[in-house]
């Protein structure tokens, strides 16, 4: 049985973002899929018992995009968006046992985030909200954009600073259309009822430079409008706020970030909104970051006195348990080599969503699976199993790897080895379905990866190994070495203890590979060393110099750099890959995608220009209409076009 090959994208499928009716009785979740005729993703909502004492069984149509199922309160109806009417995402109601949809919205932009007011009159939800000249839609006639903040664009979401992200309320029998309840010139999301209804918390940005330090605060509003009031001290990033049934305590994610000194783990907080606003962590103990990245949910209340959060451990995503009073310490209840991508308690049940290196998310109660939407997928072709081992760097940190082996490896023979590297880099690779590895596997090659210093998953110290220095001088300080320093060591190792473990790795025959702090890294690579018969790098960071204005974000990297670029412009260009590249003698293929906002298509026409002034051996691929996520949500078409096109570049130098 073969491999995964680059069309296989177009049968990816998977369950996401479960729900339990309030009496625990079934689950509402959605499954995904890949429509290859139309080159779109679809979904729909499906719901199962949650005994698994019947199969699942669809319950919306899903001829374009369902999504998000909230349950009411009683149990009686269904919330979800769809794009079926509109080409953005609108807000609908159906009975739970099935009948026609109520459309409660009518809106220029996708409705997200939907939560139920507790007695189930009213719906919560967030939305951008276009200003005036948004509303022309000749863009030659609409009028410049003045901007006084630097978040004015967003990658994969675009220009801004006209549409921000608001909170509106519409009723649930649709009797009448959206009231908006925030306003003004901020970011506003995750509303979250108080148990009494009166109240709603949110996430914004209200202070006089939120767009500059990026901290983000819990706020309340009266749900029938007013004054919004602020929780939290503008000390870090708050996120996700979840009611406590009684309404005393407010649950929330908080990342005390600053620009020039991150990262640091996602902790899981509580507060009194009626008392003294005192945070308290509840997490700290576990030293782990609990923020996984995607986004999964925000902390659930299991009862009245205990709470449920996902983090990162070893490449894993496990499911906790705490006491909202921090007695006892969190608790793991879902561990295992896997990754959970979702989860719901209701009704003294737990269901979960997860992952694994072979299998795609399912849906569990416990160990029983009630899924198995990916099973026509894993059955039709081999998927390969990852290895892990041991690596150890130059100063003796030991470094945990992985390593596939490729499709029909028979022994005696020797294969081409690609080393990978993950974005981020305060990110992990994990015990997930990864369609990379596998097709990579598939084609023949051994796919190594690892987590080097700089990723998540392990402690704070391990996140925060390659900071860079706080002060203005050579980047090398207090703060740490920087991007390329440690973290290269650990690659470097990775690399050769796989070399030395595994007889079907060939030495003469090693590429590298990565996307976005995983492109800056092979780009970095390949300007410090010759080892590499062939590289790509994907929507690379290449020049801190440029990336300073071009990207969505770019001011933000000064706990890469030690220092804004006025302040210490020789950092920028010390840590830039870009600096190096009259080192690179490295084939080199150079992917980017034209619309991206994270780091802008420059970076890689930078990198290409210059190598081919040099008459080296490199190659541009830039893709249209797409953003830095290509890889995860760009067009079907585009990603099995990637996939062929970096297999070409390989089989052709390795």
């Amino acid at each position: 049985m073969r491999g995964m090959i680059p069309e296989d994208v177009h049968e990816l499928t998977g369950v996401a973002d479960p729900r339990l009716s309030p009496d625990g009785r079934r689950v509402a979740f959605v499954v995904w899929r890949i429509d290859r005729e139309a080159n779109e993703y679809r979904s729909r909502i499906w719901v199962v018992p949650a005994d698994g004492s019947a199969p699942p069984a669809p319950f919306t149509a899903g001829e374009k995009r369902d999504g998000s199922p909230r349950w009411s309160p009683d149990g009686t109806r269904l919330a979800f968006t769809s794009t079926r009417e509109r080409d953005a995402a609108q807000l609908y109601v159906i009975p739970a046992d099935g009948g026609e949809a109520r459309r409660l919205t009518d809106l220029k932009e996708d409705v997200t985030q939907p939560a139920w007011s507790p007695d189930g009159v009213r719906i919560a939800f967030s939305s951008r909200v276009r200003d005036a000249s948004g509303e022309i839609e000749d863009e030659r006639r609409r009028p410049p954009r003045r901007l006084t903040r630097l978040q004015f664009k967003l990658d994969s979401v675009g220009w801004i600073s006209d549409r921000r992200r608001h909170i509106s309320i519409v009723p649930s029998d649709g009797s009448a259309g959206p009231e908006q309840i925030t306003h003004g010139d901020s970011e506003n999301g995750a509303p979250a009822w108080s148990p009494d209804g009166a109240r709603i918390a949110f996430v914004s940005a209200r202070h006089d430079d939120w767009d500059i330090d990026c901290f983000t605060d819990l706020y309340l509003v009266p749900s029938k409008g007013g004054t919004p009031e602020r929780l939290t001290g503008t000390d870090g990033n708050c996120e996700a706020p979840s009611w406590s049934p009684d309404g005393r305590l407010l649950a929330y994610k908080f990342t005390p970030d600053r620009l020039d000194d991150s990262p640091h783990h996602t902790q899981i907080a509580v507060i009194e909104p009626a008392g003294k606003r005192e945070r308290r962590l509840l997490s700290g103990s576990l030293d782990r970051n609990c923020g996984p990245y995607p986004e999964i949910r925000e902390p659930l209340w299991e009862s009245a006195d205990r709470l449920l959060f996902p983090l990162d451990d070893h490449g894993n995503v496990h499911l906790y348990r705490v006491a909202a009073n921090g007695g006892g310490g969190p608790e793991r209840i879902i561990g295992g080599e896997s990754c959970v991508t979702g989860f719901d308690s209701a009704g003294g049940v737990l269901v979960h969503a997860a992952s694994t290196p072979t299998s795609l998310a399912e849906l569990f109660r416990g160990s029983r699976p009630l899924t198995e939407v990916g099973r026509a997928f894993k059955e039709g072709r081999k998927l390969a199993s990852p290895e892990r081992f041991t690596a150890v760097s130059p100063d003796g940190t030991e470094v945990e790897a992985w390593i596939i082996r490729p499709a029909g490896c028979e022994a005696g023979s020797r294969y081409p080895v690609l080393l990978n590297i993950h974005g981020g880099p305060f990110t992990q690779y994990g015990n997930r379905f990864f369609d990379e590895f596998q097709v990579y596997s598939g084609a023949g090659y051994a796919v190594l990866y690892s987590n080097p210093r700089g990723s998540s998953g392990y402690s704070e110290e391990w996140g925060r190994a390659i900071r860079g220095s706080g002060g203005t001088g050579s980047g090398q300080g207090e703060g740490g070495p920087g991007w390329g320093s440690v973290d290269y060591d650990d690659l470097i190792a990775v690399t050769d203890e796989a070399l030395k473990r595994f007889d079907f790795c060939d030495p003469a025959r090693v590429g590298v590979m990565g996307g976005s702090y995983g492109g800056f890294m092979t780009s970095w690579m390949v300007g410090h060393t010759d080892r590499f018969k062939a590289a790509c790098t994907e929507r690379a960071l290449n020049s801190f110099h440029s990336e300073w204005g071009s990207s969505d974000f770019g001011w933000t990297f000064k706990s890469v750099t030690g220092a804004f670029l006025f302040e210490n412009p020789e950092a920028y260009l010390r840590l830039s890959p870009l600096t190096y590249a009259p080192n690179i003698k490295t084939p080199l293929l150079i992917v980017h995608s034209e619309n991206d906002l994270r780091c802008a298509v420059e970076q890689a026409e930078a990198l290409f220009t210059t190598l081919r002034v040099l008459k080296r051996d490199v190659e541009l691929v830039r893709f249209p209409a797409e953003s830095h996520e290509l890889t995860r949500s760009g067009s079907p078409a585009h990603r099995v076009a990637r996939f062929e096109i970096i297999l070409d570049w390989l089989a052709r130098r390795l």
